[in-house]
């Protein structure tokens, strides 16, 4: 690894400045940068701006561990990782599957991991924390030592200085795990250029480094997390054309899978096993499935992995073949095709529609994966030839140096997940950025207000595709305060959603007769349980019809109630120029509509009740009208 020339100016030795991509993953993380061709050795020149990845402590792969001693000193790393098994209380693994996470979020798999997750707000929705000698630490905390680690590492291996980096993110992380991503960037000293997507970022790799165009499947199946996306890439222009997967489906996942098949074997459960044996347990599952999955072991139906594994008081001897591990891990496998059919549904493409299928993530070793895409996509070769280990950040590195102003041969062109919107009168979602759109985006509507005299507006966002926002993620919420006091409907209230580069939400509201507004980021408390996206996603398509109607039903009841509002607020400041009867009728009217609504009667018997009681007061409203222009006029000429 050639080194970076340093530059000395009065006296004062002035360290280069490098913008990195950096992979923080479930398992491993790892930094790259493209070298710069005037500082590069010959060969780096002739290939031209290609990424590298910066050894760290001497070797590329970088495990997302953090141990603490007992006087609390952090450790991140290889060493760290050795502990986990030794220490299992004091060493922290799979901190990003915590990120943007509440207690309640993870309660359910607390099991699975040996350090102590806690609790410590009354609503279980605040960030989670996990203690370690009576010390509180919490993920963002935890994952800032894993990136600081790994740019002091590097500044030293290059003699640079690292300030700005460009980090990726699984494509389904939502909003509240990518300000964590962020902030922990921050936490680590780095002013984080953008957040991209894991998979976007791998096919900026290849697109670059093959110079290739068409329709792009990225497979990307990492430590702890699993994404399927489709992109267009033509000239240098990389468009997402939709994402799926899931945040808690990965390579820990496997290694569970493979524990839980020796434990039901072996007629043992987890709770008779100590923290130490539970840990002991699943790195020996980790290197069976690594041992399987070599081409010289997979191919042969005989050869079996054999190791000793002592625990209550027990000498077992696990074994694992190549059927066992396909059946032990097959559920899994099944759960990401899925998804691979939903991106291509929601890409509105088939199959034979895609020109290459790559391979992202060290989970895609596993020889079970490209087994399993192969039938789905027969006239492709699927694409490994990038270490699937290092092309996420290598794809990071290459937007960096589009970010530094060094390249202009590629366009990102990424996409928001999930739909988001807020909450309109009778909890229906109004969506104003629907998923799969293109980001950055900005988009703006006109709402109003419903009662007299209304002063505030409260400002709910959601995240999700369910027609009422009950069944959606509430993402933060904010009030617009100091409307002035007008009639209901006069006040036109602007609101505006700005998703950034990194999938980042802003909203802005803004009274447009008055110009009072205020702006947000808007930043969750916690974000969405395990595989609550794809639930979302299959919610939103399964209840279709139903979420129509219901919504169509709140419709007509809003559309009601506003109209008992508005007659009687209607006879109420013109009653001297109604007669008796016109009142009489008009209240009994009145009174009729409110008893549907408030028996919930059917969309049908509301509507004809509304057009009832519009067609009654139409006549006199429009006398009503009459007089108030005449008194208007009197007195005025045309002159």
């Amino acid at each position: 690894m050639a080194k970076i020339g340093i530059n000395i100016k009065q006296g004062k030795i002035e360290l280069p400045k490098v913008i990195v991509g950096i992979d923080l993953g479930t398992t491993n993380s790892l930094i790259a940068y493209v070298p710069d061709q005037a500082n590069s050795e010959k060969a780096d020149v002739e290939k031209g701006r290609s990424p590298k990845v910066i050894p760290v402590r001497g070797q590329g792969l970088v495990p997302s561990v953090v141990y603490f001693d007992e006087h609390g000193t952090p450790s991140v790393g290889h060493y760290a990782k050795s502990k986990i098994a030794q220490e299992p209380e004091r060493t922290i693994f799979s901190v990003k599957r915590l990120l943007g996470k509440s207690y309640k979020d993870v309660a359910d798999k607390a099991d699975y991991v040996s350090y102590k997750i806690i609790d410590s707000d009354s609503t279980s929705e605040a960030m989670v924390k996990i203690e370690i000698d009576g010390k509180f630490y919490n993920p963002i905390e935890l994952s800032s030592l894993i990136l600081k680690e790994i740019k002091t590492q590097a500044e030293k291996e290059l003699s640079v200085q690292i300030e700005q980096a460009v980090i990726t993110v699984p494509a389904y992380f939502n909003d509240s795990q990518r300000q964590a991503t962020r902030d922990a960037g921050k936490l680590a000293g780095l002013d984080v250029l953008r957040i991209i997507n894991e998979p976007t970022a791998a096919s900026i790799a290849y697109g670059i480094a093959e110079k290739k165009s068409g329709n792009v499947l990225v497979y990307d199946l990492g430590g702890g997390t699993f994404d399927v996306s489709i992109l267009t890439l033509e000239e240098g222009v990389f468009e997402v054309l939709s994402t799926h997967g899931n945040t808690y489906l990965g390579g820990d996942d496997l290694d569970r899978s493979i524990a839980e098949f020796w434990l039901k074997k072996h007629q043992l459960t987890s709770n008779q096993l100590s923290k130490t044996e539970l840990q002991t347990l699943r790195m020996i599952a980790e290197e069976a499935k690594i041992y399987i999955s070599q081409d010289d072991i997979w191919g042969q139906p005989e050869a079996q992995f054999e190791r000793a594994f002592q625990c209550v008081n027990s000498n077992l001897t696990l074994t694992l073949n190549v059927s066992e591990l396909q059946n032990a891990v097959a559920p899994l496998i099944a759960e990401t095709l899925k998804s691979v059919h939903k991106a291509l549904s929601d890409a509105e493409l088939k199959p034979d529609q895609i020109d290459e299928v790559v391979l992202v993530g060290g989970s895609t070793r596993y020889p079970g994966v490209m087994q399993a895409l192969m039938p789905i996509f027969p006239h492709v070769s699927i694409n490994n030839r990038i270490n699937p280990d290092e092309v996420v950040a290598l794809g990071a590195a290459i937007e960096a140096d589009v970010l530094a102003g060094n390249r202009s041969d590629v366009l990102l062109l990424d996409v928001t997940p999930l739909s988001l919107g807020i909450e309109t009168a009778g909890g229906l979602m109004d969506v104003l950025i629907p998923r799969n759109s293109k980001i950055p985006t900005r988009l703006a509507r006109e709402y109003t207000t419903s009662v007299d005299g209304q002063v505030n507006l409260k400002v709910s966002v959601f995240q999700g595709e369910r027609e009422l926002v009950g069944e959606n993620r509430k993402l933060g919420e904010f009030v617009l305060k100091g409307i002035p006091a007008m009639p209901a409907g006069l006040p036109k209230i602007q609101i505006q959603f700005a998703l950034n580069p990194d999938g980042i939400l802003k909203v802005a509201a803004k009274e447009l007769r008055s110009g009072v507004e205020q702006e947000v980021e808007i930043q969750p408390t916690y974000g969405l349980t395990d595989g609550q996206v794809e639930e979302m996603l299959l919610a939103g398509f399964q209840n279709a019809q139903s979420d129509i109607e219901l919504r169509l039903n709140q419709e007509t009841i809003n559309e009601g109630n506003q109209m008992v509002y508005t007659a009687e607020r209607f006879i109420e400041k013109n009653g001297q120029h109604l007669s008796a009867e016109e009142i009489a009728g008009s209240k009994q009217r009145i009174e009729d509509l409110r008893c549907l609504l408030n028996d919930k009667a059917d969309r049908n018997s509301i509507n004809k009740q509304i057009e009832l009681l519009n067609d009654y007061t139409r006549p006199f409203a429009e006398r009503v009208m009459d007089i108030a222009i005449g008194q208007a006029l009197k007195g005025k000429t045309l002159d």
